[in-house]
């Protein structure tokens, strides 16, 4: 017999429900916009209970945590999707396709969750023995080949409207990292640890498989020094590589607030699962971006669907905290080392609240580096100026000369 051990909660996922580590106060409902009084009844301190209940249709003798056996799986406060009806995510989906590259490691064990030990849904094990990348694809596949690649913590959707753009002249793919969006979710130590060095390996695999001639690669943020790493070992396969805002002195090596707190050992777990602090929180606490409410569903889908990306967030998180300096210190030598041939181009939204500008035109000046400054644009530089940034990478891979 099944069991699902399903969380009661008092509201429809928020980013104050009802568990002992949280203080309710007056907030902004994210599903319907208006501000949530703080009455004595909204500040009364309430736990979170749950209950079990069985399935016998359930032909797996697996537990799943907070999710109906029906809708959903893994560790996920949520419950599952939160609305039956098709919605922006499901339209995303529809234009992209699984492209299995990377062989999974591990024993074959079944994954159970950090803080339970109970074994996780479907959307938390290892598809097989070779991992599927979800990726996105735009333009002619005969046109020169441009990847992109989101950074942390996003998906493939923020390239949504640069893709448009470079599908003009170029086949352009975005495609979301194992542990993000519809790729893969193994749990950590099931097949996939999240280090650093696992992504570089991992992101070889993946343009092994998706192509077979010379390519430009567009990075973004914090997985910069990863695809550096990978390019530095295949210069004779890159012709142009963008870097978008990436992480380029000591300081910033350090995660800011926003993504660190999900590196706590406990708290981190928990944290992750929130998918309005996973999301939304990161993704518009760097910069100007404002997320308009279908957008947002996109982001947070994975969150509410399963607690596989929740706790993929939490390990690369650790990793990020852990390993993030020695690859910057890496990068900046691949990077000014004169053995260093592929053209690299340092776009930079100059209103990232993350990572500041000092240093970033001298290193551009003294590594020979081409750099062109966003003024309107934050960290996700592809979110605030998507169709902006999309010529700015047609301008550069098809080597025009323009001022910004």
């Amino acid at each position: 017999m099944a069991m699902a051990i399903q969380a009661k909660s008092p509201t429809l996922f928020s980013p104050q429900f009802q568990h002992p580590l949280y203080s309710p106060t007056a907030s902004l409902s994210p599903f319907f916009g208006r501000p949530l009084k703080a009455t004595a009844q909204n500040l009364q301190r309430k736990h979170l209970k749950f209950s079990c209940r069985s399935s016998a249709d359930d032909p797996q003798d697996d537990y799943l945590i907070d999710a109906p056996v029906s809708v959903g799986d893994g560790f996920s406060f949520s419950g599952g999707k939160y609305s039956d009806r098709e919605d922006p995510s499901d339209e995303w989906f529809k234009q992209g396709k699984f492209v299995k590259a990377h062989p999974v490691g591990g024993t074959g064990q079944k994954a159970k969750d950090p803080i339970f030990g109970l074994t996780m849904g479907a959307d938390s094990q290892a598809s097989g023995d070779v991992f599927r990348w979800f990726c996105v694809e735009s333009g002619n596949a005969d046109n020169p080949m441009v990847i992109l690649i989101h950074g942390l913590p996003s998906q493939a959707y923020s390239y949504r409207k640069v893709l448009p753009v470079l599908s003009k002249n170029y086949h352009a793919i975005a495609f979301d990292w194992l542990g993000f969006g519809f790729s893969d979710k193994p749990q950590p130590g099931y097949g996939f640890d999240y280090r650093l060095d696992e992504y570089a390996s991992s992101l070889e695999s993946f343009i092994s498989e998706v192509a077979t001639d010379k390519i430009s690669l567009v990075v973004q943020g914090y997985f910069s020094p990863i695809v550096v790493k990978y390019a530095s070992s295949h210069q004779e396969k890159i012709n142009d590589l963008i870097l978008l805002n990436p992480p380029l002195t000591a300081k910033h090596a350090n995660l800011p607030s926003a993504l660190s707190a999900f590196s706590n050992f406990l708290l981190g777990e928990i944290f992750s699962q929130d998918p309005l602090r996973a999301s939304d929180k990161t993704l518009t606490s760097c910069g100007p971006y404002k997320m308009k409410e279908e957008d947002a569903m996109v982001y947070r889908r994975p969150y509410l669907t399963s607690g596989s990306s929740g706790f993929a967030l939490s390990a690369i998180s650790r990793a990020m905290k852990k390993e993030l300096k020695p690859f910057v210190e890496q990068m900046k030598m691949t990077l000014t080392d004169n053995n260093w041939k592929v053209r690299t181009t340092i776009c930079w939204g100059q209103r990232d609240r993350w990572l500041s500008y000092d240093e970033v035109e001298d290193f551009c000046k003294a590594s020979n580096h081409k750099l062109i400054e966003l003024p309107r644009a934050g960290h996700h530089v592809q979110e605030d100026c998507g169709e902006e940034l999309g010529g700015v990478i047609s301008r550069v891979i098809s080597r025009t000369t323009h001022n910004y």
